[in-house]
């Protein structure tokens, strides 16, 4: 990060410490559009490949291959970012769609929105959320502490990495397509952000926007436990 120039404002805030939460750079509606930023502001960030496929095309000269790859960022408590990425080489596909994920992150609302649970805990979705993608249809309904996440494991993937502890999913259409799976996991996370939520609806769900401290190691310890 020493060499790195920024060449956007938002990079320029980031750099000379204006900015120094990802929920303060993402609240400025400044384009995101450099990676390094997401490096600075969320040092914790883990990654992981969703799909990764060999595509094949016939040309004059003979068989030319390439990769498509989707990936998946997060920090375990937050915020969760999704990205694809072409290449003719299986690992600068991957950083290229990691690179892509970053500049996708969005950041999701917290809560415990179950009537079975009224522990007051930011540990599930604040309500029910929707997202589809092609043939794919998705739901998610908060659940009570100790349930998990029990959802397919594209879309535990993306909860686990977003900091969701505990939902019930639903899934209709080819859900073994896992790209279409993921993202419309993503826009039904997507979703918890863009809806309004009033502040006693807030104040009486807890619900949380953002971080709230956690690591994605201590939300799997917590699971284990319950």
């Amino acid at each position: 990060m020493a060499d790195w120039v920024p060449k956007t404002r938002l990079g320029q805030m980031v750099l000379n410490g204006e900015i120094t939460t990802m929920s303060d750079a993402l609240a400025t509606k400044l384009p995101l559009r450099e990676p390094q930023i997401v490096d600075i502001l969320l040092p914790e960030l883990q990654d992981e490949v969703i799909d990764l496929n060999m595509v094949q095309r016939m040309t004059d000269s003979g068989r030319r291959v390439r990769f498509a790859v989707t990936c998946i960022v997060g920090n375990g408590d937050g915020f969760i970012g999704i990205g694809r990425a072409k290449g003719k080489e299986v690992g600068p596909a991957i950083r290229k769609a990691i690179d892509n994920a970053k500049l996708n992150i969005i950041e999701i609302k917290r809560g415990c929105g179950s009537w079975e649970c009224g522990c007051q805990q930011p540990h599930s979705l604040p309500f029910e959320v929707h997202g589809t993608c092609g043939s794919v249809e998705v739901t998610f309904k908060p659940a009570p502490r100790g349930i998990t996440l029990a959802v397919g494991d594209v879309a535990k993937s993306l909860l686990t990495l977003a900091g969701v502890k505990d939902a019930w999913g639903f899934a209709r259409g080819n859900t073994k397509t896992k790209v279409n799976y993921a993202l419309a996991t993503f826009e039904a996370l997507r979703m918890t952000s863009t809806m309004r939520v009033t502040d006693e609806q807030a104040n009486k769900q807890n619900i949380v926007s953002g971080p709230i401290g956690l690591t994605i190691q201590e939300t799997d310890v917590d699971s284990m436990e319950e």
